[in-house]
């Protein structure tokens, strides 16, 4: 019998959930793209992503997803036989390395598996031995969402500094933007990448690019930059619609409006707090099945993970049968694990948890319940007590 006629819930690492005030801000006629509110609008919102970002240069938007963000970074900065250096973490930090060879860039990867995140010191030695200095630019993600692994940028910078090493560093937040701190100007960060439906909490459509002035020696050199791609326009638009290379994504811009002042109402200190908590009781149930079957957090040092995402290992043929039983029969809609592969590879060995935006104890319970009562109805091996620890975590919280 399935109990899944309420409203279904998406734990999965984005699109998350959309608030309705998000919802009720984009359900209205379309407006003037040339003048008047929309206009204000977007001003104060570029203003107020910088501040969330940490950012002191520029917020750039595309009508797109996190991909186009990519493709922006490289084509930017970037001439075919350039050569960069990427952090290799998991399946997303694959598929930007991808994306730099297919446009002709040379890529060296330095590969730390996928349950931990990237080395410095090994780092710093790639950089010392870059002799020449032919990386232009370092890429690396703050959160690999296939495997929830997350990079310790201010150590990844002073490596960068350490090596005395020119290269741009460049981050994907795509996962982690407005779930775990981020502060560009102050850590360094020369291109910071995030898009609309993770922590902002509003539908896929919009790429956000932050940008500090190191980029525009490179910028003014790069062959890859196209019409559509260039930052400069978009940056310094002399009508306001070549802040989008054409029309603008009306409805996109009244929903991440309303977004970004749940947020600021909120406080970012708050917000990362809010997911760190709700992310340890996650951790904590998962360490609780684990006590007696094979459930387990797929990396293993809680200091290593993402608070917005965490994967979830399973043994095999598990995690696809959970999964439609979650769904199916609940309404729960889980994450699918994902191979480290370029292309998105399903595997049948993990699962995903989103935890990320628009999120409080109650919803993420209903998430976990649920997982609980499947491995239950399931007779998937387990340990006991796992709900009991996250809610004991939460409150030994309002006591301390």
């Amino acid at each position: 019998m399935s109990l899944a006629f309420g409203r279904d819930h998406l734990a999965i690492p984005g699109p998350s959930v959309i608030p309705d005030r998000v919802l009720r801000a984009m359900h209205r006629s379309a407006p003037n793209i040339y003048a008047g509110p929309l206009v204000d609008l977007t001003k104060g919102l570029l203003g107020d992503l910088k501040s969330i970002a940490g950012c002191e240069g520029h917020a750039v938007l595309y009508i797109g997803n996190g991909h186009a963000g990519w493709e922006a970074s490289l084509c930017n900065t970037l001439s075919p036989g350039d050569r960069i250096l990427a952090l290799v973490t998991g399946r997303f930090s694959l598929g930007w390395v991808q994306m730099a060879r297919q446009l002709g860039i040379e890529v060296e990867t330095l590969e730390f598996g996928v349950t931990e995140p990237a080395d410095p010191a090994r780092v710093q030695a790639a950089l010392e031995a870059d002799t020449d200095k032919r990386f232009k630019a370092l890429i690396t993600v703050q959160t690999d969402t296939s495997t929830s692994t997350s990079n310790d940028i201010p150590a990844l910078r002073k490596a960068l500094d350490d090596a005395d090493h020119p290269a741009l560093l460049m981050v994907d937040s795509i996962a982690s933007f407005a779930c775990e701190p981020m502060h560009m100007q102050a850590w360094g960060v020369d291109v910071l990448l995030t898009a609309s439906q993770k922590g902002l909490m509003t539908p896929p459509g919009l790429a956000i690019a932050f940008i500090s002035d190191k980029v525009w020696s490179l910028h003014d050199a790069a062959k890859l930059n196209t019409p559509y791609w260039d930052w400069k326009p978009r940056a310094n638009p002399s009508v306001f619609p070549e802040h989008f290379g054409g029309t603008p994504p009306t409805h996109h811009l009244f929903g991440l409006r309303e977004a970004v002042d749940m947020l600021l109402e909120e406080s970012m200190e708050h917000v990362w707090a809010r997911h760190r908590t709700l992310a340890t009781c996650v951790w904590k149930t998962v360490d609780a099945w684990n006590a007696g079957g094979d459930l387990r957090c797929h990396v293993p040092k809680a200091e290593h993970r993402s608070t917005a995402v965490t994967a979830v290992d399973t043994a095999d043929g598990d995690s696809s049968r959970l999964r439609d039983w979650c769904e199916t029969h609940m309404g729960v809609i889980l994450g699918v694990g994902l191979k480290p592969t370029p292309t998105a590879t399903v595997i049948d060995s993990g699962f995903r948890i989103g935890h990320m935006g628009h999120l409080n104890p109650s919803m993420l319970f209903g998430t976990l319940a649920t997982i609980d009562a499947g491995l239950k109805a399931l007779d998937i091996p387990h340990g006991s007590g796992a709900l009991d620890a996250a809610t004991t975590w939460i409150a030994e919280g309002f006591r301390s």
